[in-house]
């Protein structure tokens, strides 16, 4: 196991924190945490990817981080969270490399990867289908549109979500790990959330979120990962996410698993991503 450093990424005036292991020389991976997590939800990934040689860095994205919290609502929209991607790989000098999501994290993989494939020697997405399938399903699957039917109170102004998940010691928002969370990083992630202004800012990706968008189709090489039980993204958008990926493409469904696949599989996730990266490196060159 190799140390993990503490990080500050400083882009266009926000001051991003992370964590970092791994050689700076080596290939990078970049790893997007969810909602509402933190960087260090991927410890385990950047543990064994950094004692592989890789450089592994996570860090807590837009309204995560206490130096990058803009109050402005447009400031979370996709165009803002794909760019602050860029700035990172541009930050940590990588011309190209890994990229790795899970739950919002992986929206802004999917984006990221459509807009710049030149970018990307891989892309791993965790739970979170491509979103032209999921705009689909939103409008067609009734089993989405109720997975989905929390969207709703997220995106309520006035301040009306956060009062619901912080009330009572913020039991509602406690309940939404499903009981995944070590008790410690469970604490340690409701503390974060209940900084002043920083449960608001997380919350306004789900109000700047735009689906109607389309993104378009992915050409490089994709490895998508998505729990069976999944309590907020269904199957139909699972399964139509192969539609939209017209190069290299793996699908794995994760039986009995929920939407906490870091927390329940750590091991076969990261075997998964080392396939994955190891399958892209034997492949002839293409261009995307």
């Amino acid at each position: 196991m190799v140390a993990l450093e503490r990080i500050s990424l400083n882009v266009g005036g926000l001051h991003f924190d992370g964590l970092s292991a791994g050689p700076k020389s080596g290939e990078l991976i970049l790893l997007l945490h969810g909602f509402p997590q933190f960087a260090d939800s991927w410890t385990p990934v950047l543990n064994t990817m950094g004692s592989l040689g890789f450089h592994a860095v996570a860090v807590d994205q837009r309204g995560y981080s206490p130096g990058a919290r803009p109050e402005n609502v447009d400031e979370y929209k996709r165009s803002k969270l794909v760019g602050d991607v860029t700035d990172f790989a541009d930050l940590l000098e990588a011309k190209q490399f890994h990229l790795v999501g899970h739950d919002w994290g992986g929206a802004v993989a999917w984006a990221f990867a459509a807009a710049h494939p030149e970018r990307l020697k891989t892309l791993t997405v965790l739970s979170t289908p491509h979103l032209d399938a999921l705009s689909s399903a939103l409008k067609t699957d009734a089993e989405q549109r109720s997975k989905s039917a929390y969207f709703q109170l997220f995106r309520a102004p006035g301040g009306f979500a956060e009062n619901f998940l912080l009330a009572d010691d913020a039991i509602k928002l406690r309940d939404a790990y499903m009981g995944k969370l070590p008790e410690d990083a469970l604490h340690a992630n409701i503390e974060r959330l209940k900084q002043e202004g920083a449960l608001t800012a997380t919350l306004n990706w789900y109000r700047a979120m735009d689906l109607e968008s389309p993104i378009g189709e992915i050409r490089v090489p994709t490895l998508y990962l998505w729990g069976e039980n999944d309590q907020a993204l269904g199957k139909f958008a699972a399964l139509a996410t192969a539609e939209c990926c017209k190069g290299p493409y793996r699908f794995e469904i994760m039986k009995g698993q929920s939407h906490w696949l870091l927390e329940e599989s750590p091991e076969q996730i990261i075997k998964l991503v080392c396939e994955h990266i190891g399958f892209a490196r034997s492949q002839p060159s293409h261009s995307v």
